[in-house]
């Protein structure tokens, strides 16, 4: 059985390792968890980022820089490919757990969610991890201490000992990186609020524009969405019927919310700083590509709106 939480572990003990290099610091809390900052006490760098999406993906997928070029322009990109892509992206790449206690607060991704499974998403797939060890990557600005150790490990079975937690800011480079790698998740997303089987999905592949680090993290989230709904672009491997694809295909993009058009900080202050009134629909990649393994035939709806990347840079 495939442990997305074994094969993340050896990951970020690649990051500990590399520390210094890195641009991350690593420390052990009193109860034994060990915690990587990677962005909030440290520059951190796009070799972290590198890292930490892998490490989010559960060790199934690889994460390579790239250039973008665009008419006109060009912007710094990632590319992202895949394997088992329900486990990898859905299990375990999807930001679904938000922590809180006390005043810490951070949206946490990666395998440990998988140990957890406290998510209606997990209603969607049949996976669940068996492993002693946990692995929760964190996007937030406050480093966790015990209590928040204790409480994840409780809700993942493992002893503190055996919990790796890293953590980084969205203003930062490994939260531009990280972000950026979730361009094949968005898709994966969307296609299961459509009512699309994802376990379906064989093989992902994907390209984002690479976001600059903004001045705080309320701009850059907003920065990092921009790159994703408006740059991302992800191709899928699927075995289904065509009618299925069908279906489905031009309501994936981005471009199918009635959100789309704007930049993303513009429509967050639209809705008063409440994400839960964007449309969900709107948060996936600009452009799909699936390959139906089972016709041999493509399909492929959106394309990236140049407008709105060229303001990245501004």
């Amino acid at each position: 059985m495939i442990s997305v939480n074994e094969r993340a572990a050896d990951i970020l003990r690649q990051m500990m390792a590399q520390a210094e290099v890195l641009g991350v610091a690593v420390q052990t809390l009193s109860n034994g968890t060990t915690v990587i900052d990677a962005g909030i006490k440290v520059p951190g760098s796009f070799a972290a980022g590198k890292l930490f999406a892998e490490a989010c993906l559960g060790g199934l997928g690889a994460v390579a820089f790239t250039r973008l070029s665009y008419a006109g322009f060009w912007l710094p990109g990632v590319s992202v490919r895949v394997e088992h892509p329900a486990i990898a992206c859905m299990a375990a790449q999807y930001a679904g757990w938000a922590v809180k206690r006390g005043k810490f607060f951070a949206m946490g991704s990666g395998p440990a969610r998988a140990l957890y499974a406290g998510e209606e998403l997990f209603e969607h797939l049949g996976y669940r991890d068996q492993s002693e060890v946990a692995v929760l990557l964190l996007e937030g600005r406050k480093l966790p201490d015990e209590e928040v150790a204790e409480y994840v490990a409780g809700k993942c079975g493992v002893d503190a000992t055996n919990l790796m937690l890293a953590i980084a800011p969205t203003a930062s480079l490994v939260g531009s990186v990280q972000v950026a790698a979730r361009v094949v998740e968005t898709g994966l997303h969307k296609m299961i609020e459509l009512g699309f089987d994802v376990e379906q999905v064989v093989a992902g592949f994907g390209t984002c524009p690479l976001a600059p680090v903004a001045s705080d993290d309320l701009k850059a989230i907003g920065l990092t969405n921009d790159a994703v709904l408006y740059g991302g672009q992800a191709y899928y491997a699927v075995q289904a019927t065509d009618e299925a694809l069908e279906q489905i295909i031009d309501q994936i993009p981005s471009s199918a919310s009635r959100d789309y058009g704007k930049p993303f900080y513009e429509i967050f202050q639209a809705y008063e700083g409440d994400f839960y009134k964007i449309d969900p629909l709107l948060f996936s990649p600009a452009e799909v590509i699936i390959n139906n393994l089972t016709s041999g035939k493509t399909y492929r709806a959106g394309r990236p709106n140049l407008e709105v990347l060229r303001g990245i840079l501004e």
